[in-house]
């Protein structure tokens, strides 16, 4: 236990509910930090999600912030998504003791180059490469408005990136990440995904359906839905449900026009876990090939077959415990062939021995508390494999 350590998390939302991918990583790593007894302050975000009483147990102290949406800081050559994060109080706060500081993203390093915080101990969490994830946000898009933002805010965050340059660490969600931060300015380790899970679960019984899950709102997951549609399950007769919030007016529409394909909107987490379980097949393709996806590893502890293409998978140590597709024709074929087979007790095992070994929240907590307290005595308990995987 480290009672006696102390740290900043600055999150780019309220981490609570943990309902979409950068806030379930946030939320889990602040419990896991917790669990460890790091002493955490947390400093979040504020537009739409309310503060909770979860947040509560698991931090010393939380604050948060509102986001300044004024149409002014367009013009500004910072990204959007950081300028609208630069909060004076914010910095007020940081300066109250010299406990080190994790910035959870691009999105929250207005202040990482800050003359005021040049001497203090800073871990950056990078989330993605995120002027990629943004050149990617702008090809999927349908809306030209959304196209010419998500391609602008792309060139100021590579130009912003130069920032990352005041981090003592980058703590990388995957091991592509990790490799681009490596070469780029050094000082990168790889601390995977935070999760919900402490171990895998699979239940017995599926219903005969395909499942894509995400929050729609996000062009990358409406697009992934629409392809699947347009050119998977229009041609099947195999039940497919979609599920997530914010689907736009086309997929809506595509969705109507056949029988054996539905929309579910509006499920609670646990709802959404209930048909993950349920699932004869969780279907996760995207066409971004950047950070980790948590729908993924959701869907690894506690789904059944689970098909993905290669940019979901690729270089995330999770190979090995998915089914590869890659073209409509590809997928089609998988899942007719996969809705007649039962989940293997094998692929289970393969999942428990994988998911223990590299996706422990408390390994990772860990590994995290030696970048932001690198100068505190290592427990004699740790393994020798240990040492040497976490050493700086």
């Amino acid at each position: 236990m480290h009672s006696n350590l102390r740290v900043h998390v600055v999150a780019f939302d309220v981490p609570y509910p943990p309902n979409y991918g950068g806030v379930i990583d946030v939320f889990y790593k602040i419990k896991a930090l917790h669990e460890a007894g790091v002493r955490v302050v947390l400093h979040a975000f504020q537009y739409g999600r309310p503060g909770s009483d979860e947040l509560e147990e698991v931090c010393e102290q939380v604050y948060f912030y509102s986001r300044d949406n004024s149409s002014w800081l367009f013009l500004k050559k910072a990204p959007f998504i950081v300028s609208s994060r630069r909060n004076p109080m914010l910095l007020t706060r940081l300066l109250a003791d010299d406990a080190p500081i994790l910035f959870e993203g691009l999105h929250c390093a207005s202040f990482l180059n800050h003359p005021a915080l040049k001497h203090r101990h800073k871990v950056l969490r990078t989330h993605n490469v995120e002027h990629e994830y943004y050149r990617a946000l702008a090809k999927a898009s349908t809306n030209w408005r959304l196209r010419k933002y998500f391609n602008m805010e792309a060139r100021r965050l590579k130009r912003f990136e130069q920032v990352l340059h005041h981090a003592k660490y980058l703590a990388c969600i995957s091991p592509a990440d990790t490799d681009y931060f490596q070469k780029t300015y050094g000082k990168a380790h790889h601390i995977s995904a935070f999760h919900p899970f402490d171990e895998v679960e699979v239940p017995g019984e599926t219903k005969p359906y395909v499942m894509y899950h995400g929050n729609l709102t996000v062009s990358e997951n409406n697009h992934a839905a629409l392809w699947l549609v347009k050119h998977v399950f229009s041609k099947l007769d195999v039940p497919f449900k979609i599920m997530g919030n914010g689907a736009d007016e086309e997929l809506r529409e595509q969705v109507r026009a056949h029988k054996n394909i539905q929309l579910v909107e509006g499920l609670s987490t646990e709802e959404m876990y209930g048909a993950i379980r349920e699932a004869h097949i969780n279907l996760l393709p995207t066409f971004q090939a950047t950070g980790i996806k948590l729908k993924l590893l959701t869907a690894l502890h506690i789904g059944h077959h689970c098909v993905v293409n290669t940019p979901m998978i690729q270089n995330t140590g999770l190979e090995p415990l998915c089914t590869v597709a890659d073209t409509p024709e590809e997928i089609a074929r998988t899942v007719t062939q996969l809705m007649n087979e039962p989940f293997s007790p094998d692929v289970l095992s393969r999942r428990k021995e994988v998911l223990t070994k590299s996706f422990q929240n408390a390994k990772w907590a860990e590994k995290l508390i030696r970048l932001l307290f690198p100068d505190r005595p290592v427990p004699h308990s740790h393994t020798v494999e240990f040492e040497k995987e976490i050493s700086l």
